[in-house]
C-alpha cells in the first residue's frame, strides 16, 4: 500500500509539470496570437504620448494607437490571470503531497507496529524464557526507531527551527533555472530557487534543496550558539527516488572551516569525500585537537559527482558541544 501512495505522489508531481507547461505553452500561444495582431497593426514609435497627442480622434493612426493599447491591456491582464491560476495550482498540490506523506507515516507506523506484535507472539509460541523475549522484543523496537526516526543520535546546531541562519553576504548565489520551450522545467529536481536555509531544515525529499551554479560554491551557516564543532553531516537523496535516476548533482569533495566572529580568518576543521553509492546519511568527524569555538561554519563544496550545470545541496548538520558560558 506504501508503495502505491509513494507512486501516486511521484506520478502526481509528473502530472503538474505537464499541467503547468501546457499553461505555459498556452500563455505562449496567445502571446504570440497577440503579437501578430500588433505587427498587423503597423510600427508604432516607442513614445505612445506623443502619437496618441499627434494623432487626430478617428484617424488612422489614432485608432491603430487604440487597438494597441487594448490588445497589451488583453495580454496583461492574461499573464496576471495565468499566473495567479497556476499559483493556486501549485498551492494545492503541495497541500495535497503534504496529506500523502502524513498518510504514508501512519501506513509506515502501522506497519512497525504490527511486525512488533508479529514478532511478539512468536517469540511468545517459542520455547524462548520470557526475560529474553522482552529483551529481543526491544531490541528490535530500538532499531526501528532509529531507521525511522535518524541514525545521527547527536545534537545539530545547524537547525533554522532552533535559530541557525545563512550568511547571504558569504554565500554563493541560488542557482537560476533557464526557462525553455515556454516551460518552467529544465530539471526534473526543481521548478524555482529554494534559498540556502533549505538545508537547514529536515524535510528532504527530491527538488528541496538548495543549488549554486557548477561544481564550487560555499554556504556559511550562522549557529545560533558558539560551540566546539566536532561533525557535520551532509544528506543527499538516493538514486532509488531520484526522478531522473542519477545524483551526479551531489557535492563530492568538501572542506569545513570555522570563522573567527571578528576578522572571519578561517580555520580549517577536514576535507572530505561524499559518497553517493553509498548511505544517503553520511557524517564527518572534524579536528578535535584545534579545540577552537565557532559560531560561524563555512561548508565548501569543491566538486560535484559530474553535474556540470549546478550542484544541489539538500542538508547540512553541524554538531558539537556548547561552550561554557559560566
Amino acid at each position: 500500500m506504501s508503495g502505491n501512495v509513494l507512486s501516486i505522489s511521484v506520478q502526481n508531481r509528473i502530472d503538474f509539470a505537464g499541467i503547468y507547461c501546457v499553461g505555459s505553452l498556452s500563455s505562449r500561444r496567445l502571446t504570440e496570437g497577440l503579437a501578430s495582431q500588433l505587427k498587423v497593426l503597423g510600427s508604432i514609435p516607442s513614445d505612445g504620448k506623443d502619437v496618441r497627442k499627434n494623432a487626430v480622434s478617428g484617424s488612422p493612426q489614432h485608432s491603430k494607437c487604440t487597438k494597441a493599447a487594448e490588445v497589451l491591456a488583453t495580454l496583461q491582464q492574461h499573464y496576471i490571470w495565468q499566473s495567479h491560476t497556476l499559483l493556486e495550482e501549485k498551492v494545492h498540490e503541495i497541500e495535497h503531497i503534504k496529506e500523502q506523506m502524513q498518510h504514508l507515516r501512519a501506513e509506515i507506523n502501522g506497519v512497525m507496529e504490527g511486525i512488533l506484535h508479529s514478532v511478539q507472539e512468536i517469540l511468545e509460541e517459542s520455547d524462548i524464557p520470557g526475560e529474553n523475549r522482552d529483551q529481543v522484543l526491544e531490541m528490535i523496537n530500538v532499531a526501528f526507531k532509529k531507521v525511522y526516526e535518524d541514525h545521527i543520535q547527536m545534537p545539530d546546531w545547524a537547525q533554522k527551527s532552533i535559530g541557525a541562519t545563512i550568511d547571504t553576504g558569504r554565500t554563493s548565489k541560488s542557482y537560476e533555472l533557464e526557462r525553455t520551450e515556454g516551460c518552467c522545467f529544465s530539471s526534473w529536481f526543481f521548478s524555482s530557487a529554494n534559498p540556502p536555509d533549505t538545508i537547514l531544515q529536515p524535510d528532504v525529499h527530491p527538488g528541496n534543496c538548495w543549488a549554486f551554479q557548477g561544481s564550487q560554491g560555499q554556504v556559511v551557516i550562522k549557529l545560533p550558539e558558539k560551540i566546539y564543532p566536532t561533525a557535520v553531516t551532509l544528506q543527499h537523496i538516493s538514486k532509488a527516488v531520484s526522478p531522473s535516476g542519477d545524483v551526479t548533482s551531489s557535492p563530492k569533495d568538501f572542506a569545513v572551516c570555522g570563522l573567527d566572529e571578528e576578522t572571519g580568518k578561517e580555520t580549517l576543521l577536514g576535507t572530505f569525500m561524499y559518497d553517493s553509492g553509498k548511505e544517503t546519511i553520511q557524517t564527518f568527524q572534524l579536528k578535535s585537537e584545534l579545540s577552537k569555538s565557532f559560531v560561524y561554519i563555512k561548508f565548501n563544496v569543491l566538486s560535484n559527482w559530474g553535474n556540470p550545470e549546478y550542484t544541489c545541496v539538500y542538508r547540512v548538520r553541524v554538531h558539537g558541544k556548547m561552550t561554557d558560558k559560566s
